[in-house]
């Protein structure tokens, strides 16, 4: 009875109905579909037997804090010497050039070694793992594939197994294929065993590989972490160059694979929460403004008997029947809430792929909504159930019911709801001010018109990697002499990324014996001739390399001058000595100095770096990035410049970008963040001038006879608007204190995110204020401008 009297009330006002389950459905949409990312990234088991047993292994360094990656002897030492893993890994992923048809295109491929699948319990769909045999080295290897590769190269046919794939320029063959939901790492393509296609290195400073391993079942992390700090306190004095204060970390994968992204979304999920608090407040409003007009009804139910109780009941059942509604509107409005922040969500988001409404999001959103009920139904009911009954049928008007009390209540709310508003503005603004910084700063190169192409060409030792200069060679020749093309060069790594650091000795300070993490750090960049030019890099002192820069020549670098201001302090550095650990482990006169680049993304300053000439370092020179400087829009290159490779070698895989969107990419997690909470906190404020604007229209439909009579008494238009003007503003000004105090307390929560700006930035909270105070006062306005055309004989006879 309860249920089908308050949907006959709610149908007899359909606007308020329709307003109220659109307030509502956008409070819940919103929390739904910001819940759908973190269920599917934080909250939902990876999809292995025992997922909490599969824990990362890394370096903890005592001097320099975490390093993901180990050496391959600390492995083999941590393998053999631990008992607390069921089995314990490595692997190296990479994307390379693979070739199963006619056509070589990139791949993400992993090398392993044996425990690898052990390690999450996993089988094949079809085919088996790799043989003892198999995974020697020196042996001819093999490759298992992921399902989704077996779907898009081989048709789903089931006599792949044994067929032959290229990978660089050794051919494996198929021994099977994993499950469908099984990629790791990264959306792996291929598995080979490690050390049959390149060797393991054999230094413990070379740190390449990722561990991961299974806990026995017994076994705790803690006890893990124990054992595994013991090792390393073993092997730190048995190798004291190379593990001098290093340790070991043992972290849950799950956690590890999250990292940052789990502040970010647990901010969003707060901001989200802090709209749907406004979006009760506001339809706790609206439900007083319902209870106005249904003064005389309630006042009739309870003069035929019907109880507080029963009154109340029915009152919340029709909150419950709004909130139902609302839940099911939010849910629709979460479908594509969720796909749109799949879209605009960095790319790196681990698990983003299974963003959906399953059965944990179903029941969010039924708990908020439910939670939502009461939240704006009770107050409302309590409020309308307590009727002066002479008065209310004696007048048939709405003080009875929404009197001091009444009065009191919305104008709390609006404070309320002003003053959360104020601190998602405030949350908003700082983090705008933080991107806008972070855009603006120098990066030392220019950016703009510039073409990224990849490529891969196939080698697996020196003699074919030699072959790879040769295409680049030929490939920048053929570029260049491309109309619109203004510069061409290659690069390992370009601008925005790292492909590996390490340390550095320079002739005038003591050789070390080994590198360690305690050693002066640099970059290594591999480069082409011309690539400083083609990227914008100024050159400082020196000269560029030079096609004579060959292998058989001395081996020359240039450096940064950030490295020269570290290890040459008033000294020009061209002309010295530099020695690195890396690939020839040679020593490199320095030719040159260039410009500092952020290679670390904008937010970080820039690092040491040393780069050197792609043709003295032909291993690391086989994946290189093609970049080309044109003189218009660089997309309108792309197909002449696949064109162009392909003629020289259609073995070689190439893929383009550009510059700008490459950086557009590193700078996708905070403007994800930013974004959202700009979105959430203007929606907040909307929401708020909805609240402020009903809550001064009500006070002018109530005061109605009052404001006449000061009129009638000789008030003008302009006392009057003053009057309604100050009440407005001055709710707006208590929430508008309230909310700044608690942006104060609230915004240190925000200090690893912002760039360049305090938490406490008075400028931000100027703005906050400034903006605050135009909507409230755009708010307050309307009604009081309806307050000066009142018309005081009309106001007069009606009282």
């Amino acid at each position: 009875m309860d249920l089908r009297y308050a949907l006959r009330a709610l149908r007899k006002t359909p606007g308020f109905t329709l307003l109220a389950v659109l307030v509502m459905a956008l409070g819940i949409g919103a929390n739904t579909a910001v819940f759908s990312v973190v269920n599917a990234v934080l909250l939902k088991p990876l999809d292995y037997q025992d997922p909490d047993r599969i824990v990362t292994v890394a370096n903890l360094w005592r001097t320099g804090g975490r390093q993901g990656q180990v050496s391959a002897p600390d492995f083999h030492d941590w393998h053999d010497q631990s008992t607390a893993f069921t089995a314990l890994a490595y692997y190296l992923g990479n994307e390379t050039a693979i070739t199963t048809g006619s056509a070589a295109e990139y791949g993400r491929v992993a090398a392993v070694t044996p425990e690898f699948f052990r390690v999450f319990d996993v089988q094949p769909f079809m085919g088996r793992l790799f043989s003892p045999a198999e995974q020697q080295p020196g042996s001819s290897g093999a490759a298992v594939i992921s399902y989704s590769f077996w779907q898009s190269h081989f048709d789903g046919k089931p006599e792949v197994l044994g067929r032959s794939l290229r990978m660089q320029d050794k051919t494996l063959a198929v021994a099977g294929v994993m499950p469908p939901r099984f990629d790791f790492p990264e959306k792996t393509d291929i598995w080979y065993p490690a050390n049959t296609i390149f060797a393991e290195t054999t230094s413990r400073s070379s740190h390449n590989y990722l561990v991961v391993g299974r806990l026995k079942p017994d076994v705790t992390i803690e006890q893990a972490q124990a054992q595994m700090g013991a090792i390393a306190a073993r092997l730190e004095k048995l190798y004291p160059p190379s593990n001098k204060d290093k340790g070991v970390m043992v972290t849950r994968m799950s956690d590890d694979m999250v990292g940052d992204v789990r502040t970010t979304l647990y901010l969003l999920l707060g901001a989200v929460a802090v709209v749907l608090l406004i979006a009760c407040a506001n339809m706790a409003n609206l439900l007083l403004a319902k209870a106005t007009s249904r003064t005389r009804e309630i006042a009739i139910r309870a003069a035929v008997g019907a109880s507080r109780g029963r009154i109340l009941r029915q009152l919340i059942t029709e909150s419950l029947v709004l909130a139902v509604a609302s839940g099911l509107a939010g849910l629709l409005l979460a479908v594509w809430g969720s796909n749109a922040l799949v879209l605009l969500a960095p790319q790196n988001v681990p698990r983003l792929g299974e963003t959906g409404i399953d059965g944990w999001v179903l029941a969010f959103t039924f708990g908020i909504s439910m939670v939502a009920s009461l939240l704006f139904g009770l107050a409302p009911a309590l409020h309308a159930s307590k009727v002066d009954l002479n008065d209310a049928l004696k007048q048939g008007a709405a003080r009875a019911v929404v009197g001091g009390g009444a009065g009191r209540l919305r104008g709390a709310l609006v404070v309320a709801e002003i003053a959360l508003s104020v601190m998602l503005l405030a949350g908003a603004g700082l983090l705008i001010k933080s991107f806008v910084a972070l855009h603006n700063v120098a990066l030392g190169f220019h950016p703009e018109n510039v073409v990224v192409m990849g490529a891969s060409v196939p080698a697996t030792d020196i003699e074919t990697a030699r072959h790879a200069g040769r295409f680049y060679q030929d490939l920048l020749a053929q570029v260049r002499s491309i109309p619109g093309v203004s510069a061409a060069s290659a690069t390992r790594t370009p601008p925005g990324g790292i492909s590996s650091s390490g340390g550095y000795w320079v002739d005038h300070e003591p050789r070390p014996e080994e590198f360690t993490v305690a050693s002066p750090q640099a970059v290594f960049s591999i480069v082409a001739p011309g690539a400083f030019a083609a990227l914008g890099i100024p050159l400082k002192t020196g000269r560029d390399f030079l096609d004579s820069d060959a292998y058989d020549a001395p081996f020359s670098a240039i450096v940064n001058e950030a490295l020269a201001r570290t290890a040459f302090p008033g000294r020009n550095p061209v002309g010295h000595t530099i020695y690195c650990g890396f690939d020839s482990v040679k020593e490199m006169r320095i030719v040159g100095v260039v410009g500092d680049v952020r290679q670390s993304g904008p937010a970080r300053q820039p690092r040491p770096e040393i780069y050197m000439p792609y043709q003295q370092h032909p291993r690391a020179g086989m994946a290189m990035s093609v970049v080309v400087r044109t003189s218009t829009a660089p997309a309108a290159f792309f197909e002449t410049f696949r064109r162009k490779a392909r003629e020289i070698s259609p073995d070689v895989p190439v893929r383009f970008s550009t510059m700008e969107s490459r950086l557009a990419e590193n700078m996708a997690t905070p403007r994800f963040r930013t974004l959202l909470l700009g979105i959430f906190a203007a929606l907040a404020i909307c929401l708020a001038m909805a609240g402020v604007y009903g809550v001064m229209a009500y006070v002018v439909s109530q005061r109605s006879s009052e404001i006449g009579l000061r009129m009638a008494l000789g008030a003008s238009p302009g006392n009057v608007m003053g009057m309604m003007l100050r009440q407005g503003l001055v709710l707006a000004g208590i929430g508008l204190a309230m909310g700044l105090a608690g942006a104060v307390a609230a915004t240190h929560l925000l200090t690893k995110m912002l760039f360049e700006v305090k938490p406490g930035d008075p400028v931000t909270y100027a703005g906050v204020t400034v903006v605050l105070g135009v909507v409230a006062l755009a708010a307050t306005y309307i009604p009081a401008r309806r307050a000066t055309t009142v018309d005081p004989l009309v106001a007069l006879r009606q009282e």
